[in-house]
């Protein structure tokens, strides 16, 4: 019979192995053997788990655990894959991607492949989809991108040399493959579908419930606005809060906020991101203060809203102007701290960084802030509130929160 301590355990280490399959949905035993071993124990319940709560299937092998998520939503915020100086995958590096584990995929290929025959089997392959590639230099730099994506996760390992000396000085590498992985890297087939869009129009049929759509987009994008909701999302979300928030917090150890623009699901450890903000960076730090003279120059309200393409979100427009104008301030303040850069490249990176964290909206006019913003500014103070039901977390819009005017 389990004691109240070893059931306790046993959850914490449930709790532990979800994370971890949360953080990297591919798990190896070569990169990654503790959490590996960890939800291999607990394969089962994680497998029930995934599947009730968010729909995910968890594939769970002797050296490899994958966990396949279903297509985000279309106004889910984009995370690109990304190279190893953190620049996005363009199209092209994607297409070597795909091509590369094409070329894992052949016949005559075993356990282990040379990377010049890979890139031989690659520009076969390309060839004969109407594919031009070329040995220069800057094609070689996004194979690479391609091939140390797969490194990374798991799927290939560098057994002798690397594939970075390959690229730029032409050393052999001897590049082992963790076959039985490979077939579990899509989501889904791609043979029957000729558009990106078709893999969403696949589940358009299929009545989806709403409670574990909702969970869904908590879990995967923390940040859930309530005009983007379902009416059965925001019903769950209004009169089951107490519920969801037990089972984020048992499953994934997360902690759920809800007020008037939507919800927020957040872990309160910080290791359940992959865009940690405020953080450390020029950028991230212009992007804060950025934020924080914006929402004090334009005064929002707890009623302020914008007209976007004939929806009403809450939130203020900075008009574009105003953004430079703050920029430029900021930039002559923390001149000395911060890197010589050009005024429209910090403008632009630190758009990025808002619009990536879903906190802003960049239009045509300028930068929308949402509510959501308002919790970076420095010591804020909550409004008194005239009745008890404003007192309800949920009724709390976060531009009701005011700077202190002697925080620095």
């Amino acid at each position: 019979m389990l004691t109240s301590s070893t059931g306790q355990h046993e959850a914490q280490e449930r709790r532990e192995a979800a994370r971890a399959l949360l953080m990297r949905p591919i798990l190896v035993a070569h990169r990654h053997p503790t959490e590996l071993a960890l939800v291999r124990r607990h394969a089962t319940a994680l497998k029930s788990t995934f599947a009730s709560l968010l729909g995910y299937h968890l594939v769970v092998e002797s050296g490899f655990a994958r966990l396949i998520k279903s297509p985000l939503p279309k106004e889910a915020p984009i995370r690109p894959a990304r190279r190893a100086n953190g620049s996005p995958f363009t199209a092209k590096t994607y297409t070597y991607l795909a091509l590369v584990c094409a070329g894992l995929l052949a016949p005559d290929v075993g356990d282990q492949v040379l990377v010049s025959h890979l890139v031989e089997q690659l520009r076969a392959d390309a060839a004969s989809a109407g594919i031009h590639i070329d040995d220069s230099l800057p094609e070689r730099r996004h194979l690479v991108a391609a091939i140390e994506l797969l490194v990374e996760w798991g799927v290939l390992v560098e057994t002798d040399g690397t594939v970075a000396g390959w690229g730029e000085r032409r050393e052999e590498a001897l590049l082992t493959i963790t076959r039985g992985l490979l077939p579990h890297l899509l989501a889904r087939p791609l043979h029957p579908h000729t558009r990106p869009s078709d893999l969403w129009a696949v589940d358009a049929d299929v009545p989806e419930q709403p409670r574990r759509s909702l969970r869904r987009k908590l879990v995967d994008n923390p940040v859930v606005w309530r005009e983007e909701l379902t009416q059965g999302e925001r019903d769950a979300l209004s009169r089951e809060r107490t519920e969801l928030t037990r089972l984020l917090d048992e499953a994934f150890g997360l902690s759920l906020e809800v007020r008037a623009e939507g919800a927020l699901a957040y872990d309160t450890d910080g290791e359940l991101t992959d865009l940690p903000f405020p953080g450390t960076g020029t950028v991230r730090q212009a992007s804060l203060l950025l934020l924080d003279a914006l929402i004090d120059t334009l005064r929002p309200t707890a009623r302020s809203e914008v007209i976007l393409a004939d929806r009403r979100i809450p939130g203020v427009l900075a008009p574009w102007p105003l953004v430079e104008e703050c920029l430029a301030e900021l930039s002559t303040r923390y001149a000395k701290m911060w890197r010589d850069d050009q005024p429209g490249r910090l403008r632009s990176d630190c758009v990025a960084t808002l619009t990536s964290l879903d906190l802003a909206i960049a239009t045509d006019e300028g930068l929308i802030i949402r509510p959501a913003a308002a919790r970076y500014r420095p010591n804020p103070q909550i409004a008194a509130r005239k009745t008890r039901a404003r007192q309800r977390v949920d009724e709390v819009p976060l531009f009701d929160l005011d700077p202190n005017p002697e925080a620095t």
